[in-house]
């Protein structure tokens, strides 16, 4: 029997590992990326809490990423908190990429021209409309290039979260090279995973930026 015979027998690993790290995936970048825009939207207030969500911002990005899954899933715990791993895993992802969504889209924000903000106000629109009407479309199209990258880089994430035992790909992976001793094979197999997803990735990417230049949003 071919090591590759052998991938092919442990095939239910890998495709339940591969429903895992999409679940988590999809499921977190949505969640990261509403919140992302929420923490925009309220640093469009500059009060006294948007000094407090933009302190929040800094923290997560000079924090690793691995390190937060575990302040959550083994540091928690001494706290009277208990999760497993798998919401520990989902709620880090969610944290940590909230913050990259935030500060790309901020940082689109402080380059858009005023002119169209200032023409919408002198419509009557009301600072929410204005924000998820006008100002978050634009963003989300100018900046996809930098979201797409951080999908990927979210996408990668995942792969950690088999340090704290959550069951995705690479956790696939480590048990059918543990069990039949063929690491090389069972992780090329996982890179072409990790490939194809991502290939998805920039397709859709494509579609979303020839979308956005249908409906004049390329030209603002």
């Amino acid at each position: 029997m071919t090591e590759w015979t052998i991938l092919w027998e442990a095939r239910e690993t890998f495709i339940n590992g591969l429903i895992g790290t999409l679940v988590l995936f999809v499921l977190s970048t949505l969640c990261a990326f509403v919140l992302g825009c929420l923490a925009v939207y309220r640093l469009e207030a500059g009060d006294r809490f948007s000094w407090v969500i933009r302190t929040l911002i800094n923290l997560m990005r000079t924090l690793p990423f691995l390190i937060l899954a575990y302040l959550l899933y083994y540091g928690l715990p001494q706290l009277g908190v208990r999760m497993d791993a798998w919401t520990a895993g989902f709620i880090s992802l969610i944290i940590y990429h909230a913050a990259y969504f935030a500060e790309i889209l901020r940082g689109s924000r402080l380059v858009m021209p005023a002119g169209l903000v200032e023409a919408a106000l002198a419509h009557g629109f009301t600072p929410g409309r204005l924000f998820w009407r006008i100002i978050l479309p634009q963003l989300v199209i100018k900046t996809r290039p930098l979201l797409g990258n951080q999908l990927i880089i979210a996408l990668k994430d995942t792969a950690f979260l088999t340090i704290i035992t959550v069951q995705e790909l690479t956790a696939a992976a480590n048990s059918a090279q543990s069990t039949y001793f063929i690491p090389t094979q069972a992780f090329v197999l996982v890179i072409i995973l990790y490939w194809l997803i991502s290939i998805c990735l920039e397709l859709a990417l494509k579609w979303a930026g020839r979308f956005g230049a249908k409906r004049g949003f390329d030209y603002v």
